[in-house]
């Protein structure tokens, strides 16, 4: 069941900065709760719907429960059509969230343990400025040593701190970090260990009051019972920092995986320029969501990326045990090929439905046979091109322009002469008149697809006749009964017959 928390009244029995309603606890002993978190700054693009993905199977493995928390703290970029466009895709993607919240929602919490934090001496004021700052560190990278912040705001006075307030400036809020070895036993890096007295304290409270990501979302963790945070690699060096605020608020720390990040298939640094990586573009590109589905579950682990039947499935056979250290390779090609595959095993009633919506006119016979050829199911019905009436079905379903060659106005004079395969000369004049709306629409080249034999007089008869039922909108007449199975071939651009 989803719940939606917003501000409530804190119950008696939570952590002092809780604001969980009365009687919303969750079961911190017995129920594994994994979180995903995304900004809602831009479109969920295939690295974040990879993060949710890993969530999920984890989550429905474990019999557990997927949070999803919008992480709107930075109210000069967040936008609600993004925060829509998240709900959105997820939906799509089949990834549905037992709990949710907003993060802004959460303000008094985030002050209350921001509060406490001040209270033990370990959330500290620091008044430097950023081109202050920026002089240290590029001092510190030129003598080559490591650009860690030198702590000097603990050594202000009060008379110090009250001089610098009176001229105008205002502090920004640091964690003290306890300067000793974190260690962590990560689901996938194994055991790990990172040494806080090589970082610089962490900035949780900017100059204006606004909390940047780490205290929000770690108080959240908290009040959320998350059990289990499952992200990327690039968090790794943050999560000692963390640990060390959730044991400065007296709470359990939860278990930790950090999974390598996604490359190109060349191994380059994932970007918008290596194609339309947003859910959304992917969605009007004709990407089927299960087909993503598998990809992104298998994508980086000891599995085959191949099919399967339902995220339940996909989710029966997920481990974190299976995750290599290797960054994963995202190839959109190979990602167009299972979507490919997918389609070609989808039965009429899976698609029936859009085909109406694209104002495809279908029916199973014609869905059977031409489902092999299928490559997407994005496009819309459109007529060919300009001063072509043809009824331009390849646009459509990913069909060969080969297949679709035939006039609308060959169909009416072949009509008109009644043949169909009635009389000595019909599938003769059928093969003639479909070749000779090839060579109109496509020049010399389509002798080759349709040459002088009688097998492919059959199979242009037989492509003709597709094309009518398409034009006919399932209402066939007889005499355009299909004469031999079809089946065209995407990889050699010609047309096959199945005998």
């Amino acid at each position: 069941m989803r719940r939606d928390f917003g501000m409530s009244p804190s119950p008696k029995n939570a952590l002092r900065f809780s604001t969980l309603p009365q009687g919303e606890g969750l079961d911190r002993a017995m129920t594994t709760i994994v979180r995903f978190a995304p900004s809602p700054t831009g479109l969920l693009h295939v690295g974040n719907a990879r993060t949710a993905m890993l969530n999920w199977l984890f989550a429905r493995k474990s019999h557990g429960k997927f949070f999803l928390r919008i992480d709107d703290t930075d109210t000069e970029r967040s936008k609600p059509e993004y925060e829509a466009a998240i709900l959105e895709d997820l939906a799509w993607l089949g990834l549905t969230h037992d709990i949710f919240a907003r993060q802004i929602e959460r303000a008094d919490a985030h002050a209350r343990a921001a509060e406490a934090l001040k209270a033990a001496g370990r959330l500290y004021p620091a008044y430097e400025t950023a081109a202050e700052l920026d002089r240290r560190r590029k001092r510190l990278e030129a003598m080559r040593k490591p650009p860690v912040y030198d702590r000097a705001a603990l050594k202000l006075t009060d008379a110090d701190r009250a001089k610098l307030e009176s001229e105008g400036r205002k502090p920004h809020w640091r964690f003290k970090l306890s300067q000793t070895k974190v260690r962590w036993r990560d689901h996938v890096r194994g055991e790990v260990e990172i040494d806080t007295a090589h970082l610089s304290d962490p900035v949780l409270i900017r100059e204006d009051g606004r909390f940047l990501y780490t205290l929000p979302s770690v108080v959240d963790d908290i009040d959320f019972a998350i059990t289990h945070i499952v992200r990327g690699e690039d968090h790794v060096t943050n999560t000692a920092a963390q640990i060390e605020i959730f044991a400065a608020l007296g709470a359990k720390v939860p278990e930790f995986a950090h999974f390598p990040l996604l490359v190109g298939a060349g191994g380059e640094a994932l970007s918008k320029r290596l194609g339309s990586v947003s859910l959304r573009d992917m969605r009007g590109d004709g990407i089927e969501p299960l087909a993503l589905a598998c990809y992104l579950g298998k994508l980086g682990t000891s599995d085959t990326i191949e099919l399967k039947p339902s995220l339940e499935a996909l989710a029966s056979e997920f481990a974190f045990e299976k995750v290599g250290r290797a960054p994963a390779h995202y190839d959109a090609v190979e990602l167009a090929g299972l979507n490919t595959r997918l389609l070609h095993t989808l039965p009429f009633a899976a698609v029936a439905d859009r085909l109406a919506a694209l104002g495809i006119p279908a029916t199973e016979a014609f869905w059977d046979a031409v489902k092999a050829n299928v490559s997407k199911l994005s496009d819309g019905l459109r007529p060919g091109d300009a001063g072509d009436r043809g009824c331009g079905l390849h646009r459509q379903i990913g069909i060969s322009p080969a297949a679709s060659s035939v006039r609308r106005d060959d169909l009416g004079r072949l009509d008109q002469s009644g043949i169909g395969g009635h009389g000595a000369e019909g599938p003769r004049a059928l093969s003639s008149a479909a070749s000779g709306a090839h060579r109109t629409r496509t020049g010399a080249g389509a002798e080759k697809a349709f040459a002088a034999d009688r097998s492919r007089r059959s199979v242009a008869a037989a492509q003709l006749n597709s094309s009518a039922g398409s034009l006919y909108s399932g209402s066939m007449p007889k005499r355009f009964a299909p004469l031999v199975p079809l089946r065209i071939s995407h990889s050699r651009g010609q047309i096959d017959a199945k005998t």
